[in-house]
């Protein structure tokens, strides 16, 4: 009887530790989307007045819980009864994420203020929908890029790591954006009625002003980020692209297919929203 015991206990140590290693790995791969993540949710939250930061980050926290929830138990069981499913959504979701960073890069090099002025006249509840929907699509990334980490895995162990780092990343994000967002609050808490030669109002103001350069930081690495792991993508399941740029570095070789990739995409869009245009224009 203790034999048996002892020997469940190895299994489940061995499981554990198996859990813990494909857990790092799917952690590692999941990165740029979480970068992403966390930089595009900051920005949303910090266009809020002070006192409904928490509120609305907490309303948002609870739809990505609700997001996974759903995703994972239908992912699971595609991925189940119909893997090669499963391949050509994350291939689909590379080119929403190549779209997502060569649309960021366009911005950066072509800034307009345009949709950051849509965005102000959208109120609470619509902003919210909004960042719910955002993390709906980033968190069908998680599931898939997490789930093609530990593809070679049994199905229990799949279920355990996938859940991992879903939720935890939910908890992650979320908790880093309620920190980012109350940091500019904390600096003023902290200049308050103090000398402004002083170090302690100094760096109070640093403080406020540090919010948008962390946020700004955030994006530009969750871009390149997004186009890297899109690339990758690519790059190991079209295997065009691996021969066309076998000779240059994977990492630029990722980046270029994925800026390539993402440019039609948007040139598509483009199209798309011009001839949707012409139909919504009156005739004389």
């Amino acid at each position: 009887m203790s034999l048996g015991f002892f020997a469940l206990l190895d299994d489940i140590a061995m499981l554990m530790d198996d859990i813990s290693t494909m857990a790092k790995s799917a952690t590692k791969n999941t990165a740029a989307i979480l970068g992403d993540d966390l930089a595009v949710n900051a920005a949303k939250a910090s266009n809020f007045s002070a006192s409904r930061e928490l509120p609305v980050i907490w309303k948002i926290t609870k739809g990505s819980f609700l997001n996974k929830i759903i995703l994972i138990p239908l992912i699971m069981a595609l991925n189940y009864y119909y893997p090669k499913v499963v391949i050509y959504l994350l291939i689909g979701g590379a080119i929403y994420l190549a779209y997502e960073g060569t649309h960021a890069l366009w911005n950066y090099i072509f800034p307009h203020s345009k949709e950051e002025k849509e965005e102000k006249k959208l109120s609470e509840d619509e902003k919210v929908k909004s960042a719910i929907l955002t993390d709906f699509i980033l968190s069908i990334e998680i599931v898939l890029i997490s789930l093609n980490s530990v593809r070679e895995a049994d199905f229990i162990t799949q279920v355990i790591v996938v859940t991992l780092i879903a939720f935890g990343a939910t908890i992650g994000v979320y908790g880093l954006v309620a920190l980012l967002v109350k940091i500019d609050d904390f600096g003023l808490f902290i200049a308050k009625d103090e000398n402004k030669n002083s170090f302690q109002y100094k760096f109070g103001m640093f403080l406020v002003k540090l919010l948008p350069i962390i946020i700004r930081i955030l994006g530009v690495v969750g871009t390149f980020a997004m186009l890297y792991v899109a690339g990758e993508i690519f790059l190991h399941y079209i295997h065009t692209f691996e021969e066309i740029f076998h000779s240059i570095p994977t990492y630029m070789a990722a980046l270029i297919v994925s800026i390539l990739v993402g440019g039609v995409v948007m040139i598509v869009v483009y199209l798309f929203s011009l001839i949707k245009g012409l139909f919504k224009t009156p005739l004389a």
